[in-house]
């Protein structure tokens, strides 16, 4: 196992007592330079009614105590379990939060909710077009024009990735459909990476054993084949995010059967990674990290601790 110490410049807890019994798949979004807002959804187990998102602010280095901000009752008496959160902040306009809602992933649909002053409060949530499911784990990319391109996938018929696009902050939509139709790969929670002047390349998790990549060279307009790639995934979500100085970085845990190791690895290309760091190496699962590269360089990372805490790291990229 690699560890790069040095490289991690805070590592904690984003809170210690726990609000709900269990918690799963984190996001992060620096709202202003400095300042960070994290979501995951939490309840008794994963799939339980009682599964709600939550919510915590980080100011002056301190987090909030977690908040539960969207429930899965949309209007009706039944209420239904919500799932992986996305925060994304666009250059302009208010911060968004997208959610899942519903039985599993099978059957469950997207939502939408706005804060408009940075996490403290939020707007009535709204669901989304029928077919489409917003970011479906990993952070939407905003286009040179404004669009953002949101990596999504369904599993109501197989596993499938496709791509959501909104020119205006969700309240219109488009989606690819399924990419690469033959569905010889099962793959779902792809992460994009911005690839040369007008490449977009998505990557994430399959049933493979490998992680899996796919390119459009126009922008997320057309899409070209899924593949396999050269890096181990044991069934498990990833996250990889471009760095200013021109590398990439992937979260991941570099197994094929186990969610422990979880692990940074750094390329040059997109394609070729190479593990630099462990974050963690125990018993238990560490899993489904999110990454950010904030206003001062460093990297902010979110990640399941066990299922019971949400860990929240920060890197030095300099260092790796």
């Amino acid at each position: 196992m690699l560890f790069a110490p040095t490289a991690i410049v805070r590592s904690e807890f984003i809170y210690r007592d726990p609000p709900t019994p269990a918690c799963h798949a984190s996001t992060i979004a620096e709202v202003r330079p400095g300042e960070f807002v994290a979501a995951w959804f939490g309840g008794t187990a994963e799939s339980r009614p009682d599964v709600g998102i939550w919510v915590s602010r980080s100011e002056h280095d301190q987090w909030s105590k977690p908040v539960e901000v969207a429930t899965g009752n949309p209007g009706g008496m039944t209420r239904f379990a919500c799932y992986n959160p996305v925060l994304f902040q666009p250059r302009r306009g208010p911060l968004l939060l997208f959610y899942k809602v519903g039985i599993g992933p099978a059957s469950w649909w997207g939502m939408l909710t706005r804060s408009t002053d940075e996490g403290k409060t939020w707007a009535a949530p709204v669901r989304l077009p029928n077919g489409i499911l917003g970011p479906i784990k990993n952070p939407p990319i905003e286009l040179p024009g404004g669009a953002i391109l949101c990596p999504s996938s369904s599993e109501d018929h197989g596993w499938r990735v496709h791509m959501e696009s909104t020119p205006d902050q969700g309240k219109t939509w488009s989606t690819t459909g399924a990419l690469d139709a033959d569905r010889t790969i099962d793959a779902i929670q792809p992460s994009l990476l911005r690839v040369g002047k007008d490449g977009v390349r998505a990557i994430g998790r399959t049933r493979q054993g490998r992680l899996f990549a796919v390119d459009s060279p126009d922008l997320g307009e057309t899409w070209g084949r899924l593949r396999i790639i050269d890096v181990p995934n044991p069934n498990s979500g990833t996250d990889g995010i471009n760095l200013r100085d021109g590398r990439y970085l992937l979260v991941y845990n570099p197994s094929t059967t186990h969610r422990s190791p979880l692990a940074v690895a750094i390329s040059n290309d997109a394609e070729h990674w190479k593990q630099v760091l462990t974050l963690e190496d125990g018993n238990g699962e560490y899993s489904y990290p999110t990454a950010i590269q904030a206003a001062d360089g460093m990297v902010h990372i979110t990640y399941t601790w066990r299922r019971t805490r949400i860990r929240h790291v920060v890197i030095d990229p300099t260092k790796l």
